[in-house]
């Protein structure tokens, strides 16, 4: 009954720690859509000129995992999750074999859905540290003219910390900028208490499912009850 609890709890922080990420991930993507994708002016050699505030090479599937491996814990784990429990404390509503399936294929999905977590949290992280520490080169971003600049590879947590070195001509879009990195930076360091809850989540879950099958009785043990309480109703019936 301990392990059922802490079970509920753990699902509960997680589906907490995923809506999170998700929102962190979600304000990013509205902000490059909506206001990165423009221009940012930028003082250079005694005049401005414009830098588009995403590059040309801009990599954001580390995103795509992530916003998936939240996605993941929410829907299949969390909600998914409490209702095969709910379905488990009621196996009349759908017959003990359907309640059973579900309950393993929850399971099965709680491992995956780790998985995905643990690759999602060692691919941000390798691709975001192998960019670490590179410049905007002032002289071929003044010359880009109307195209995005071109120059090397970035991630969002790499390319808008070098904008913010540049001598923007607009306080406020620093400031913006500013902000939205620290949403960034939010949502790539959060896969790491997302990934231990759900570590924690997947082991209680096995757990609990394995003291549940230690203590329900066994095929022999039942027989053995079923045929000792016919018997036990023979003698009843047999007895004047």
């Amino acid at each position: 009954m301990a392990l059922f609890t802490y079970l509920v709890v753990a699902l509960g922080v997680l589906l907490i720690d995923a809506v999170l990420e998700l929102a962190f991930i979600t304000s990013m993507v509205a902000w490059l859509h909506n206001t990165a994708s423009g221009t940012f002016a930028v003082n250079f050699n005694g005049s401005t000129f414009d830098l588009y505030g995403i590059p040309k090479h801009f990599l954001v599937d580390q995103g795509h995992s992530s916003n998936g491996a939240a996605g993941t814990a929410i829907v299949l784990i969390c909600i998914g999750g409490s209702l095969v429990l709910f379905l488990r404390s009621q196996p009349n509503i759908i017959g003990a074999k359907a309640t059973s399936f579900f309950y393993g294929a929850w399971l099965v999905i709680l491992v995956l859905g780790l998985m995905l977590t643990i690759g999602s949290l060692g691919y941000v992280f390798s691709v975001t540290n192998a960019h670490k520490g590179q410049t905007i080169d002032l002289d071929a971003a003044s010359k880009t003219g109307n195209h995005k600049y071109a120059l090397d590879t970035w991630t969002p947590q790499n390319w808008f910390p070098a904008m913010l070195k540049l001598d923007l001509a607009d306080e406020s879009q620093r400031n913006d900028i500013a902000n939205h990195l620290r949403i960034m930076r939010g949502w790539q360091y959060n896969l790491i208490p997302l990934f231990l809850v759900q570590l924690t989540t997947t082991v209680l879950a096995i757990l609990e499912f394995l003291e549940r099958r230690k203590t329900r009785p066994s095929a022999g043990e039942y027989d053995s009850v079923k045929r000792t309480s016919g018997e036990q109703k023979i003698v009843a019936t047999a007895t004047p």
